[in-house]
């Protein structure tokens, strides 16, 4: 059988290094450390420690009673919510700080869309003693405010990205050409499964938490494994943490749930796995939403996160292969299970998350009662609120 991913990061197609050559030196720098610093087992005890006394790992995984009843099966929700600075973006960027620091370097750059990154990296910046420095685009400065001033307060200089869709596409752009002129002490710690390889790799194998740990928990409450697992997909790193140690596993089900935004018959929406194409985007060759001309399509959803027109080689391998299942979820639905969820359980999801949770509410009858169900609570809706509050008209 052949390896997935082989040794220059190919997931079948998708995947590779689209990269200026300027880039390829730091790129080669990181493959070499990640594959020899990062897999050695005195960087995974360090990580490990960080990971359980920093971050508060393990994360529950909490059967969601009421929530199941109205679902009419077994539902339990992964609470990556509950880990240090309210999202699973923590287990990621407290790898590659560490990492980068054993490199040597002294500076990190990130980008952000709904800011969890960038907290979760401004956070592990200022553990380690690392300069920070994140880019955002005005569009999720705006919507994201409590986000913004989170990292500021870490120690972090946020840089507004005022170019094109002035959102979490355009942020990469700008972190990218801050590394290219700065990599020989800047690491550039990017959020999701997406990008050149090693970073779909390394990313993914960060988040591998979540899925080994959901493994031996839903193990331990239910004496087997569950028959879905469901979370958000934007680049994709929650739902590949919760789904890669499971891959081999046929039985269980992966589904991936897109932001339909306004809708799949609209131009507004994020839907990359559902209605996009194969092309390269920021270094990879994976399923992006673009026009007959390769130029990528402006996007929509109402939650910053998913605002994104590209998605992990892995989903793209994923989808291909029909080892996982994508859908996805409009704007309106999510905002019902983001007040569902919060009136059942007392929980308010992430609106990342509410699009796995959505996906639930109307497919309900896909279920059958015995059926065990996991979803990944990605991150916490403190962050959104003040959004949702706006969109519905209520004032604060």
């Amino acid at each position: 059988m052949k390896k997935i991913p082989d040794k220059n990061g190919r997931f079948g197609i998708y995947g590779g290094k689209f990269a200026p050559e300027t880039l390829m030196a730091p790129i080669e720098q990181l493959q070499n450390a990640y594959f020899t610093i990062g897999k050695s087992s005195e960087f995974k005890k360090e990580l490990n420690y960080y990971l359980k006394f920093y971050a508060g790992r393990p994360t529950p995984l909490y059967f969601a009673k009421d929530f199941s009843q109205y679902i009419g099966c077994h539902v339990y929700l992964k609470r990556e919510d509950l880990a240090f600075t309210g999202s699973h973006k923590i287990n990621n960027t407290l790898g590659q700080v560490l990492l980068a620091k054993k490199m040597g370097k002294t500076r990190i750059i990130a980008e952000k869309g709904a800011g969890e990154h960038g907290v979760a990296t401004a956070a592990a910046a200022a553990l380690f003693k690392l300069e920070c420095e994140i880019y955002m685009g005005e569009v999720d400065v705006q919507r994201q405010s409590l986000n913004v001033y989170r990292m500021k307060l870490l120690g972090a200089k946020v840089n507004c990205v005022k170019s094109g869709s002035k959102t979490l596409k355009d942020a990469i752009n700008e972190a990218l050409r801050d590394w290219i002129s700065s990599f020989k002490t800047t690491h550039y710690v990017i959020g999701s499964v997406v990008g050149f390889h090693p970073f779909p790799v390394m990313v993914r194998d960060f988040q591998s938490v979540i899925g080994r740990e959901t493994k031996k928990q839903i193990l331990k409450a239910e004496k087997r494994l569950p028959d879905y697992l469901v979370a958000c997909v934007g680049g994709g790193s929650n739902s590949l943490g919760l789904f890669h140690p499971f891959y081999n596993y046929k039985n269980v089900k992966f589904i991936g749930v897109e932001a339909a935004g306004k809708g799949l018959d609209t131009d507004y929406h994020s839907a990359t796995l559902c209605k996009g194409s194969p092309g390269i985007l920021h270094g990879s060759f994976s399923y992006i939403l673009q026009d007959n001309d390769g130029q990528i399509h402006p996007t929509h959803s109402i939650s910053a996160g998913l605002d994104y027109p590209g998605t992990g080689p892995e989903h793209s391998f994923y989808k291909d292969s029909g080892r996982a299942e994508y859908h996805a979820m409009t704007d309106q639905q999510v905002l019902n299970a983001f007040h569902l969820l919060s009136e059942l359980e007392g929980i308010i999801p992430a609106l990342e998350s509410a699009h796995a949770v959505s996906y639930l509410i109307e497919n309900k009858k896909r279920f059958n009662p015995d059926d065990i169900i996991v979803v990944c609570l990605s991150g916490r809706g403190d962050k959104d609120v003040g959004e949702v509050a706006r969109i519905e008209g209520v004032s604060l």
